[in-house]
């Protein structure tokens, strides 16, 4: 059975409004706000590697004042270079990653910045869990990892490699903060004495002044004894003088 004119010309025009309907509601509903990560050479094993990390803006009174990332394995903090940051902002360490925090940025403007990275680990994909802070205190968790039937709410930035070229080999790790605090080979090298070493110092000193004090009143008998020499060789001399002079006398 034929459709009317009457009745083609209204199903067009419903199918039409239900379109214009769907365009209005797509455009009117906002864009889900997102952390994403980039690289310049996105390949296991490259090295000096530019990261490029945008935060969307997802709040209309308040501007970010800090970006947390966890660093994944195989990238030490020690192993970043700060490159590129909105105004003012500065790199700082923390447990298992770093901050880049400063002056709030004017609500509704993303935020933008970039590092080095001395090498890239040797996997498929990397995942760099963010946290934002807003100035108003508000904090976003880009932190949940993909996995499993359900696609997670608020994703961690994932990077995804290829594969590393022939030949590519792991470069010595960075020193972590621990090992950068631990002393240096100067003073491994000049330990503090020990209470044994300092006792055995003080008796060894002791036996020195004894053996100083033995010394000096060798010394001091040994001069005297020439002193009662001169002086018996002396009385004897004179005793002789006057005994021949007495003779000569009778």
């Amino acid at each position: 059975m034929s459709m009317s004119p009457v009745a083609r010309t209204g199903r067009q025009i419903a199918l039409a409004g239900a379109a214009a309907l769907t365009a209005t509601l797509a455009l009117a509903a906002p864009a889900a706000a997102h952390a994403e990560v980039e690289a310049d050479t996105p390949q296991a094993l490259a090295e000096n590697v530019t990261l490029t990390f945008v935060s969307e803006a997802e709040s209309a009174s308040a501007g970010f004042t800090q970006m947390r990332v966890v660093l994944p394995d195989g990238i030490a903090f020690g192993d970043v270079t700060l490159t590129e940051a909105p105004k003012g902002w500065k790199l700082k360490a923390t447990d298992g990653g770093y901050t880049v925090a400063g002056p709030a940025l004017k609500a509704g403007v993303d935020a933008e910045h970039k590092i080095k990275v001395r090498q890239l680990p040797d996997a498929k994909e990397i995942a760099f869990k963010t946290i934002e802070t807003y100035s108003d205190g508000e904090i976003s968790r880009w932190i949940e990892l993909p996995g499993g039937d359900t696609e997670p709410k608020q994703p961690a930035p994932v990077l995804k490699l290829k594969a590393a070229a022939p030949g590519a080999t792991a470069v010595s790790p960075s020193p972590t903060e621990s090992e950068a605090a631990s002393p240096t080979e100067s003073e491994a090298a000049s330990p503090t004495p020990s209470a044994t070493e300092s006792n055995t110092a003080a008796t060894g000193s002791d036996t020195d002044d004894k053996a100083a004090e033995r010394d000096s009143s060798s010394a001091g008998l040994g001069i005297a004894g020439v002193v009662v020499a001169l002086l018996a060789v002396g009385g004897g001399a004179w005793w002789l003088v006057k005994r021949r002079a007495s003779a000569s006398s009778s």
